[in-house]
């Protein structure tokens, strides 16, 4: 099991890598997240799901994929997504449970069960914590790290991040507040993000083996080009290019690993803006998903970011909202009876309903907005608003709007697919009169996964 010593500190990373590589040795392997608290969320298998689909944080779909089998609500039987103003939404089994702290269903039960389906059919099931397992404050409700390792009886490989400094007091610190069980536990310490010259870190490690009683099994090189899509919205990280895409920051922001692959193009700038003097006349503008629609059209309207949307599109910048986004651009969102004026810049009204849609989907594109017909496109959509947009121009066959330049959809993951994603960004390139660069693409995910097998292969001592 691969614990960490805070949020953010690679876990997710460290287990992708993990996984590819036992599944590269022939070993039937499954990732395996007791509790995620995440917006940035995928569709996953499910037997005892409406339609046969649920709910599961994007880092595990990523693993899944990573050991070449298809994500499964068992991956992570507890999601929790925050909705912001201290709440937040509990999926259990794949399926949404109402709100944290509501009661209901026991879910130490459902992670059990969970935990021996997926042992029952892998040969090697790894493990991931969330955040630490060192918030003593916590200890008596811990689901998500020493207690599955103990229920699961799986050694635990503790995580620090150097990039972060005070990497030895973490680890040390860490080790010191666990029980005297749980510290019998741990059989590696792994020093992950490390970006210097590794004789000058040697030094330090004997000191922390001696003062916790675990080997260093590890440092892990900074990889920049290997990273898989992020867990959560901690990192946004902002990319630099002469083709400038902003990105509204929006509170409850959710899925934002629709942006990576765009972060990730030769030339391409990803900005994030929350407020404002910030917009500036960018090449595309983008909102993404939200997880309380109406809080964050209320937020826009509060800093007064709509009107300098409205006054964008108005000059003729593109625009395109995803999911939650493409809720704020429509004329009216209905929540719980009560109506709120939205954005629009496109025509939709948007009903907010009690059951969840997820599922995967395939679309076409019908030659709208700045996208040609023909493309074919898949990805998945999560979402509660029912978006009705009677006449105008739809962007997919049978989904999204467009109107002008500005467009809106429910498809998550369209980035994903590089025909779609060059065609985006080279009408881009061609409104600014430029032509693409002719640097070659990030390598494809599975080139991805197989060169973070080979990094961790060469850190870590297995």
């Amino acid at each position: 099991m691969i614990q960490g010593t805070a949020s953010g500190v690679g876990k997710s990373f460290l287990v992708a890598g993990l996984c590819r590589l036992y599944t590269r040795r022939g070993l039937r392997v499954a990732p395996f997240k007791a509790v995620n608290m995440s917006n940035n969320a995928a569709p996953a298998r499910c037997s005892c799901c409406p339609a046969g689909v649920g709910e599961i944080g994007r880092a595990q779909a990523v693993q899944a994929e990573a050991c070449r089998r298809p994500a499964e609500v068992d991956f992570n039987p507890m999601l929790i997504k925050p909705e912001g103003g201290g709440r937040a939404q509990v999926v259990l089994g794949g399926h949404p449970a109402g709100a944290l702290g509501a009661g209901g269903k026991d879910p130490w039960g459902v992670i059990t069960e969970a935990w021996h389906r997926v042992a029952a059919n892998a040969d090697l099931v790894i493990l991931e914590g969330a955040g630490s397992p060192a918030e003593i404050n916590l200890r008596d409700h811990d689901l998500a790290n020493m207690r599955i390792a103990a229920y699961a009886d799986a050694e635990v490989w503790l995580v620090g991040d150097i990039d972060c400094g005070g990497v030895f007091a973490s680890l040390y610190g860490t080790m010191a507040l666990l029980t005297a069980a749980e510290r019998a536990r741990v059989t590696g310490l792994v020093i992950n993000r490390f970006r210097g010259d590794p004789a000058r870190l040697l030094p330090g490690l004997a000191p922390l083996e001696a003062l916790t009683g675990v080997p260093v099994r590890g440092v892990v090189p900074w990889a920049e080009s290997l990273r898989p899509d992020e867990e959560d919205a901690v990192s946004l990280d902002h990319s630099v290019g002469a083709l400038d895409i902003a990105v509204i920051l929006l509170p409850t922001v959710s899925n934002t690993t629709d942006l990576a692959p765009l972060a990730r193009a030769p030339g391409v700038g990803v900005r994030w803006v929350a407020v404002p003097e910030k917009l500036g006349n960018p090449d595309l503008l983008l909102i993404p998903g939200a997880k309380d629609t109406v809080a964050d059209l209320a937020w826009l309207r509060r800093v007064g970011l709509d009107r300098v949307i409205i006054a964008a599109a108005a000059r003729g910048v593109p625009m395109l909202g995803i999911c939650g986004g493409y809720q704020l651009l429509c004329h009216e969102i209905e929540e719980r009876g009560e109506k709120y004026r939205g954005l629009g810049l496109l025509g939709g009204r948007t009903e907010m309903r009690d059951r969840k849609v997820v599922t995967p989907m395939h679309r076409r594109t019908v030659g709208s907005w700045l996208l040609p017909a023909g493309l074919h496109v898949t990805g998945f959509e999560i979402h509660q608003g029912h978006t009705a947009a009677p006449g105008g121009r739809r962007l997919f066959e049978g989904d999204g709007s467009v109107r002008g330049l500005v467009a809106g959809t429910y498809l998550h993951g369209l980035f994903d697919e590089a025909p779609l994603r060059e065609a985006l960004l080279g009408a881009l390139w061609a409104r600014r009169g430029l032509s693409p660069p002719t640097v070659a693409p990030d390598a494809a995910r599975e080139a991805v996964y197989d060169g973070l097998a080979d990094h961790l292969e060469r850190a870590l001592k297995l």
